[in-house]
């Protein structure tokens, strides 16, 4: 009866989820040329809350903890286990006093309404997975940008999402580049718990009635540990705190 009831309710998400993607491409297009940096970010903010509150209509409900003594006006490393396409928008709007940014893909850089504009122009950078060297000199990049503008960066370290809630093993290379190059940043560990019940049935029918979970841990000064102390810190803190709720 549950799968049944999401065959329709999906229907409704997917409309509303490419509504908001429709509508805010030349919204964003406008505010990046005619106002700049300040209105564009203002645009992908509401853009991603409308991307999160879509969710609602499958009756997934969200619970976003977040201490409140994080700094602020400092570069941000925001290390999450990634769980489904879900866990990016409910991250920027919650977190988007930290002007969160992405190292992603190159393929989404194209092809998007809205998400590869605000990949492409929002201070975001693209990878080449099969290109190391190209890969390397981008984290380079983002870490450079984050350290000179006081911005967060979001990146998950599992590299593709968990399909069961279980994690996989952190990749650290690209983690630990952001680290020995934004040193003066702090390490935002973030727990998502949930996310991956969305896509239980697969792509379609999406799962319903679920209640997403985002813990935003301790922050970790990366001046205070060594990089492999902070590493494995990072990461049994993030996989420590994931549950597997039925």
């Amino acid at each position: 009866m549950r799968k049944l009831l999401a065959y329709p309710l999906t229907c409704i998400y997917f409309l509303f989820f490419g509504l908001s993607l429709l509508v805010f491409h030349p919204i964003q297009w406008f505010c990046f040329n005619v106002f700049g940096y300040q209105a564009h970010k203002k645009s992908v903010d509401y853009l991603n809350f409308c991307l999160t509150r879509c969710l609602h209509f499958l009756g997934c409900s969200y619970q976003f903890k977040v201490p409140s003594d994080l700094p602020k006006n400092v570069p941000v490393i925001i290390v999450a286990n990634h769980q489904s396409m879900n866990d990016i928008p409910p991250i920027i709007w919650f977190m988007r006093k930290f002007h969160v940014k992405f190292i992603s893909k190159k393929e989404l850089g194209k092809g998007l309404p809205s998400v590869s504009y605000n990949l492409r122009h929002g201070g975001s950078v693209l990878i080449d997975r099969k290109d190391a060297k190209q890969a390397l000199s981008k984290i380079k990049e983002m870490a450079a940008y984050i350290e000179k503008n006081n911005r967060s960066v979001v990146i998950f370290p599992e590299g593709t999402r968990s399909r069961d809630g279980q994690p996989k093993p952190f990749q650290t290379r690209g983690l630990a580049t952001l680290i020995e190059h934004a040193p003066n940043a702090y390490i935002f560990p973030v727990t998502i718990n949930n996310s991956w019940k969305t896509l239980i049935y697969g792509k379609f029918p999406m799962g319903i009635g679920y209640r997403l979970k985002y813990t935003v841990h301790k922050p970790l000064k990366i001046s205070d540990y060594d990089t492999q102390t902070l590493l494995e810190t990072t990461e049994n803190t993030i996989k420590n705190a994931i549950t597997f709720e039925k």
